[in-house]
């Protein structure tokens, strides 16, 4: 193995671990004003994630931090083509985060209003706009001979880009219905494992037409491959315990199909890491991979540094490990912070 493939592998692991992660964090911020009859509920849902959602988001920034270091020409080229998209991403992570902190900051009905449904918004834009994306670099774009793109905004809403991006976004929809189910209890509780239900089969035929297409649909033979075998298999695993009542495990079969959704991305285009309409001027590991040097030197500090972010990570959620419930929420409360204390 290469260590540009090495690094490869490892970015993917950092694009699992931002949808494993926060794709939870996406579902509850796109549900929270659909599943809860009240604000109070609404407090509840959002406290679920206080502890954990901006962590969760780093995961996206190293993972993009690992491609301008370890594949420059696929920076380059990437940001190239997505450019206007990943402006209208930008934007929407700082609504999401400022949703978050300012929700509660003046007791107005209009101003609340405004910040919970810029939230549900933007939760259900980001995964929907990487999953475009992803799918453009699946799926092939114009570049020409210096790898540059050569094609307009619109002509990055290709079919299987769009269906890429409705995959992402049911998947975290699926995985934060499945996290309420988890966290919550009472009737908000008993609202989000059947809705999680209804999810996970709908999400499961999504995901069902999605590896199909990513596999047979773009040539890549009859049989598929591992992540998209393991993608299938986990929406499935996770309707059927979902169905049984098992939300545990319901939501451990989500992430794993996740997982796989993600890995199938790249599992499809290696070796390449950005598809041309023109296979010459398609972007591979080989052609886009840092000198030796650097990645060398990429390695020793992942290696120091990869497993204290695991364990802090690990040790944050064991923490906030316990469900949340209404009664110390009172309705006449001024405020609610976005990082509270479990309950038990």
């Amino acid at each position: 193995m290469t260590l540009g493939t090495l690094w490869l592998l490892i970015d993917v692991v950092f694009w699992v671990g931002f949808f494993v992660l926060e794709g939870f964090d996406f579902g509850v911020g796109i549900l929270h004003s659909f599943v809860s009859k009240n604000d109070v509920e609404r407090r509840i849902c959002v406290n679920t994630i206080g502890p954990v959602w901006d962590g969760n988001e780093v995961w996206l920034i190293v993972a993009g931090a690992v491609i301008f270091a370890a594949f420059p020409l696929w920076y380059a080229s990437m940001f190239s083509a997505l450019y206007l998209a990943l402006v209208v991403l930008l934007l929407a992570l700082i609504v999401r985060g400022v949703a978050f902190e300012y929700t509660r900051k003046v007791d107005d009905e209009r101003w609340q209003g405004a910040f919970r449904w810029g939230l549900t918004i933007s939760s259900a834009l980001i995964p929907l706009l990487i999953g475009v994306g992803l799918g453009d670099l699946l799926h092939g774009l114009p570049l020409n001979g210096a790898h540059q793109y050569t094609g307009n905004f619109f002509g990055l809403l290709t079919p299987f880009g769009l269906m890429s991006g409705v995959t992402m976004l049911a998947l975290s929809v699926l995985m934060g219905a499945d996290y309420l189910a988890l966290k919550t209890d009472g009737e908000l509780h008993a609202r989000a494992a059947k809705l999680s239900v209804r999810a996970a089969w709908v999400c499961a035929v999504i995901v069902w037409g999605f590896v199909t297409w990513a596999h047979l649909g773009l040539g890549k033979g009859f049989v598929p491959n591992v992540a998209e075998v393991v993608a299938l298999l986990g929406v499935v695993a996770a309707a059927l315990f979902a169905s049984a009542g098992s939300e545990g495990w319901a939501f451990t079969a989500a992430t794993v199909g996740v997982a796989g959704t993600v890995a199938t991305f790249f599992a499809e285009m290696y070796p390449k890491v950005m598809v041309s309409t023109n296979p010459a001027n398609s972007v591979t590991v080989a052609n886009s991979a840092s000198p030796s040097y650097t990645l060398k030197v990429m390695t020793v500090v992942a290696l120091v540094f990869f497993p204290v972010v695991l364990v802090y990570q690990t040790w944050t959620y064991v923490v906030f490990r316990r469900r949340l419930s209404g009664p110390r929420l009172s309705a006449n409360a001024p405020a609610v912070d976005p990082a509270p204390s479990a309950q038990g």
